[in-house]
């Protein structure tokens, strides 16, 4: 019996714009909309037509070690890739969903290349080409999968570097999201610069 990675269509939202005429598609994800410090990292992925990575899958579906062997597999086979970010202070001034999109935009700029987007979510960032989206894309298009594990890996990369800057946050154990450690550090240390000041709301609200 096939097991669910085997039996999806990965290629079937490709398929479908390169039926439409489109000639170069990409796929969109995000990672870190969540956490309470740390930037929101986007990738866009181009992959050749037709082409099947084994092993990509939602990068939350995968392990640490997966995702990591897969991320430099993806760049390798990618016919072009970008990976973008909107900082926390850009969270913090135009709020997460627009900061979002402001990493969306950036990476699919990056390209340079890419004439339709596939975009995992229900809604679409502001681009200046045509795009579309698909709710849980990450588990239903490989373009938009390879972008998933692009996004988490970097930001993950990111993160435990500022756990060295930062030790006393131990960002390497929660990559800046809201665990019961993190807010455990932040009430003995307080928030530093990494910290999305309009996350904390809940935390400020207890001082």
């Amino acid at each position: 019996m096939k097991n669910e990675i085997e039996t999806i269509d990965w290629l079937h939202y490709e398929n479908e714009a390169y039926a439409k005429g489109y000639t170069c598609v990409c796929g969109v994800d995000e990672a870190g909309r969540g956490p309470l410090a740390g930037p929101v990292c986007a990738a866009a992925v181009v992959l050749p037509k037709g082409h099947i990575i084994s092993g990509v899958n939602d990068s939350k579906k995968l392990t640490e070690k997966k995702r990591e062997a897969l991320f430099d597999v993806i760049k390798e086979e990618a016919v072009a890739y970008s990976i973008a970010t909107a900082s926390e202070k850009e969270i913090d001034e135009l709020n997460i969903l627009q900061a979002t999109y402001l990493a969306m935009k950036r990476a699919v700029e990056g390209l340079g290349i890419a004439n339709y987007a596939m975009i995992d979510g229900n809604r679409i960032p502001p681009l200046d080409i045509p795009a579309e989206c698909i709710i849980k894309g990450d588990g239903k298009s490989m373009s938009i999968a390879a972008a998933s594990i692009l996004a988490k890996v970097t930001r993950d990369r990111y993160m435990l570097e500022m756990a060295e800057k930062y030790p006393q946050y131990q960002f390497e154990k929660h990559k800046g999201y809201g665990t019961k450690l993190h807010y455990q550090m932040l009430d003995e240390f307080g928030p530093c610069e990494l910290h999305r000041q309009s996350f904390l709301k809940t935390w400020y609200a207890k001082k």
